[in-house]
């Protein structure tokens, strides 16, 4: 790529993740030839979980302008022409606006865990499962609690269709990110009509001045137009001017729809795992569910088909702040040893552990998990005067417990008798090859794939529906793409379950199960 020259044809996508903001330069061939990013994270404030506008757009500039950077570093210039652009970010969430634009309430992300009534009065109202998190349950929930700006709202999106909005003027989200929002109905591809019509009914839905239909985003699948970057959206991204209007821009997704395409996931009986600050599973369906579970969210592909989601509020959050114990004690020791050195060590050693951790047990719940109905963050780790503790089998309980909670949403799957071909992990704890991957493999029973390409995320999911959207051939489905252009001879690896780490893992499982009421009882005993 040294003799790379910047055409003005590639596509830029950027994910604001909850830990960082990406952005990834594609060429015309899809290949990522540059990269940027900015560090950020989400802030507890008056029992909200939280980011700041002004963080957003700060954040947002600052990954562009690394990116910028990369770009001048790697091919003599900056980026000054685009054919098209992608934002995603991660799912569900709550920003409501009123009739002069104005963000009426802060952002409410993912993962505030403080609409439990909300969530459980319209999964009963609908027959449909709302977790906690959905847009729908935030707004009934604020409806509910009487606040003082819901009759003000003209608007609500996500973070993703907010994004999109104040850069292409075009109120609209993909329909992947409209179904964490609202139900979506994959016939239509468009929020359920008949739960809009209940929710409509509501009395306390009725005393308000607005309706349900005309507050939502629209939604569109992939492939369709979304807009234009505007003037003002280039000087949002780009303060410095250099960026020019007018790049094509697709519809904004979410981060569940993003890694399905990074790996690949979108066809039926495939599958993803994302694990990062939260740990999530896609699978796409080929019917409908017999049943409706909480711990089952039912979303769509960007296309429209139907996924079950495991979603779990924790994963990676609590393990990095262990490491970070070692990273401290590394630098008094005055070793020479760098961030991802420490960690792939410390992950290296785990698989040197019992395969049921030696009987330790660690809760990674930094915030509340509704699968298990914790309703606030306790991290906790447990272990007896007879455990077996060493490192080793101290970071593979650590490891364990990112996996635990996706594996009890998984096993309901699995008595549905959901039929799976492959799940391809990507995220932060495959990061270190092998690791992540043989362990997961084991916890769920299931092979676990690992694609080279992934290794951009979210970003370049985003980046390559932008690039879908401006470059496919009349008809091309968004399946044939993928398959054709960018995962044709793609390399890849597999790991298969081992028996010793699938009945390890079941032994952790059942002592993981055995101290939830102890995990409970850190909760009511450490009341904020």
């Amino acid at each position: 790529m040294d003799n790379y020259i910047l055409t003005g044809k590639e596509s830029l996508g950027i994910e604001f993740g909850s830990t960082r903001i990406k952005a990834v330069l594609i060429d015309e061939n899809c290949n990522p030839i540059a990269t940027g990013s900015f560090d950020w994270e989400n802030k507890l404030e008056n029992g909200i979980w939280t980011y700041h506008t002004d963080e957003i757009w700060s954040g947002l500039q600052a990954a562009y302008e690394s990116l910028n950077y990369n770009t001048e570093e790697k091919f003599g210039t900056k980026i000054k022409n685009l054919s098209s652009i992608g934002f995603s970010a991660m799912m569900h969430g709550y920003l409501p606006f009123d009739k002069d634009d104005n963000l009426l309430v802060p952002f409410r992300t993912w993962r505030n865990t403080i609409t439990a009534q909300a969530a459980k009065k319209l999964s009963e109202l609908f027959h449909f499962n709302i977790p906690q998190r959905w847009s729908i349950a935030h707004l009934y929930q604020a409806i509910l609690n009487g606040e003082s700006h819901i009759d003000d709202i003209t608007y609500f999106t996500t973070l993703a269709g907010y994004v999109h909005w104040k850069l292409s003027g075009e109120k609209v989200v993909g329909i992947g990110e409209a179904s964490g929002m609202f139900p979506i109905d994959s016939d239509t591809c468009n929020y359920d009509a008949d739960m809009l019509s209940k929710f409509s009914q509501l009395d306390e839905v009725k005393a308000r001045p607005w309706n349900i239909e005309n507050i939502l985003p629209k939604v569109l699948v992939a492939g369709e137009n979304a807009g234009f970057l505007t003037e003002e959206g280039a000087k949002l991204l780009d303060p410095s001017g250099l960026l020019n209007a007018g790049a094509l821009m697709c519809p904004p997704e979410g981060d569940a729809g993003t890694g399905m395409v990074a790996t690949n996931s979108i066809a039926v009986r495939t599958g993803n795992i994302s694990a990062g600050t939260s740990i999530f599973s896609m699978v796409v369906l080929e019917s409908p569910l017999k049943n409706v579970y909480e711990e089952i969210d039912i979303v769509t592909t960007p296309t429209g088909k139907n996924v079950a989601m495991v979603h779990c509020n924790n994963c990676c959050t609590d393990l990095d702040y262990w490491f970070n114990l070692f990273i401290e004690f590394s630098k008094l020791s005055g070793s020479k040893l760098s961030k991802p050195q420490i960690y792939d060590l410390l992950y290296n050693t785990a698989l040197d552990g019992d395969s049921d951790c030696g009987g330790l047990v660690s809760f990674n719940y930094f915030s509340g998990e509704p699968v298990t109905k914790v309703e606030s963050g306790r991290p906790l780790f447990m272990r007896s005067e007879n455990s077996r503790f060493n490192l080793a089998n101290f970071i593979r309980t650590q490891i364990y417990s990112t996996m635990a909670t996706l594996k009890l949403g998984m096993e309901i799957l699995e008595n549905e008798q959901v039929k799976i071909d492959c799940l391809t992990g990507h995220g932060g704890l495959f990061k270190t090859p092998v690791v992540g991957q043989k362990l997961m493999a084991g916890a769920m029973n299931s092979p676990i794939s690992v694609m080279e390409t992934a290794g951009e995320g979210g970003a370049w999911g985003i980046a390559l529906l932008a690039s879908y959207m401006q470059n496919k051939k009349e008809k091309e489905s968004l399946q044939e793409f993928l398959n054709q252009t960018i995962f044709d001879g793609q390399a890849g690896s597999k790991i298969e379950p081992v028996k010793e780490d699938v009945e390890g893992f079941e032994k952790f499982m059942k002592r993981y199960m055995a101290g939830l009421s102890i995990e409970h009882a850190a909760v009511d005993m450490f009341k904020n």
